[in-house]
């Protein structure tokens, strides 16, 4: 079974609600990325997102934005990713861990997708493809990765249930009207929009967007399998990439476990 499926299986099997978290391979370099992903997962986190540095990143606000921008300028490819993988995957083998990225780039580099194996990334979170399709689509085919699909607070009724469908690693519910890091949350339209969403699939579905607060964590886990935690987490990178004192990280993220638990 895929890592990332039998991980947010053993979760909910346990009553328990997954903390995943975000951040920008190669910001603010390789070797801090991969000093940040173990600190995650010494954090508490039970998945990591790897964000794909893009050059229009149209799903993300201006902090994340910006993580992109300085990843470029270093000149991250999604090959120097996949051996940042190997690197994390020499000594953890368990936690599961997300591409997250836009369709060109999966394209351009549809070898390197092909070739990823077991023990690498889970799932490609490909933001810019209606949710409806899915990775054969495009013409890969790697049996080590899933789907992940994103549906949003204006996701026609009809849609739901397709793209629902269609989610084999977690749904993705955008919990608001806007880009990442936007705030105003609206949690009974939530409430209600994941209860719809959990009618018709039994993946796991997964709450992002605009949390930045513990209340926001607590709030959004009773009505999830767990919650998606990004700009916050970028920002306190970019805020101390140059004294690499990432200790606040792993606070702000024990405390978000703590919430959701």
């Amino acid at each position: 079974m895929n890592r990332l499926t039998s991980k947010l299986q053993n979760l909910k099997e346990n009553n328990k609600k997954a903390l995943v978290a975000y951040l920008v391979a190669g910001d603010p370099d390789l070797d801090t990325t991969l000093d940040l992903m173990h600190l995650f997962v010494d954090s508490g986190v039970d998945v990591i997102e790897i964000g794909v540095p893009f050059t229009d990143p149209i799903a993300e606000g201006p902090t994340i934005q910006k993580a992109h921008d300085r990843a470029l300028k270093n000149n991250i490819s999604l090959k120097m990713i996949l051996e940042l993988v190997d690197k994390f995957r020499e000594t953890n083998t368990e936690t599961p861990l997300v591409l997250m990225g836009y369709l060109n780039t999966f394209i351009s580099h549809i070898d390197l997708v092909q070739s990823i194996g077991e023990n690498s990334a889970d799932s490609i979170l490909v933001v810019d493809v209606p949710g409806e399709l899915n990775l054969q689509t495009y013409g890969i085919t790697n049996p080590n990765i899933n789907t992940i699909s994103l549906i949003s607070p204006t996701t026609k009724d009809d849609r739901v249930e397709s793209i629902a469908k269609n989610s084999t690693g977690f749904i993705y519910y955008v919990t608001l009207r806007g880009v990442t890091g936007s705030s105003n949350l609206n949690i009974e339209e939530i409430k209600n929009n994941i209860q719809k969403i959990q009618q018709y699939s039994d993946a796991p579905t997964m709450a992002g967007f605009g949390i930045k607060s513990v209340e926001d964590a607590s709030t959004l886990a009773a009505c999830s399998d767990g919650i998606v935690i990004g700009s916050s987490i970028v920002e306190m990178i970019a805020d101390e990439s140059k004294t690499k004192e990432f200790g606040r990280i792993g606070k702000y993220l024990r405390e978000m476990k703590t919430a959701i638990s």
